[in-house]
């Protein structure tokens, strides 16, 4: 399989609608690729949807699982994972996925310190809760830092420039990144030393993380 935007030194978004969904080797799941390094085992990030009662085979986390459910409900032999649940399953972990209703999902695989052992279930919070920009710090470790964004429409959200790659998950609501807008279900990621400056449309909630492992470009 090749490598999709992987070159980590230039911006690159993608809106849900826009991109190709892809069959996985299991049926009734598919994959909007919006990140991947690898082949069927990869350092990946992925908009994944479960068609109705569809499950994915037993499989390990080399190196680490986290997602979040967007819509529907996601489960397995652990519990179950309504819509607006932060999930994150470390370096050893293994489960058996499912979903009866069908759901989606939006999962990024490979990429944890492997010393980074935290488990953990997450509500995020919720959209429109509020009247200025709030920062909700989900986890942190090293150069990875988690947060779930609310903002109402009008506000501008402000994410400077640092030493790792940024990305953002517009979870709810509609922003404009420069003459770039990103819907619902919009990815964006930046590389090291650019900033994301984000103006709200509507109400939005959106899930930013600090990617760790790129420099600057020299």
């Amino acid at each position: 399989m090749p490598a999709i935007n992987a070159d980590f030194f230039h911006p690159v978004w993608l809106n849900r609608d826009d991109g190709e969904w892809v069959a996985s080797p299991q049926g009734g799941v598919e994959r909007l690729m919006l990140d991947r390094v690898g082949d069927e085992v990869a350092v990946a990030t992925s908009l994944v949807r479960y068609a109705p009662e569809s499950q994915f085979p037993a499989h390990d986390h080399a190196l680490g699982e986290e997602y979040v459910v967007l819509e529907g409900e996601f489960g397995d032999e652990h519990g179950r994972y309504p819509a607006g649940t932060y999930v994150r399953n470390p370096a050893g972990t293994n489960h058996t996925p499912f979903s009866e209703p069908g759901c989606l999902i939006f999962v990024k695989l490979r990429q944890f310190d492997p010393a980074d052992q935290r488990q953990m279930v997450l509500a995020l919070p919720e959209v429109g809760a509020s009247t200025e920009v709030i920062r909700h710090e989900l986890h942190r470790y090293q150069d990875e830092v988690v947060s779930c964004i609310v903002a109402p429409a009008g506000a501008r959200i402000d994410l400077p420039a640092g030493e790792t790659v940024q990305e953002v998950l517009l979870l709810d609501g509609c922003a404009a990144w420069g003459d770039v807008t990103l819907h619902r279900h919009g990815w964006l990621r930046v590389p090291a030393g650019e900033g994301i400056f984000l103006q709200v449309k509507a109400d939005c909630r959106l899930l930013h993380k600090t990617r760790p492992g790129y420099a600057i470009p020299g």
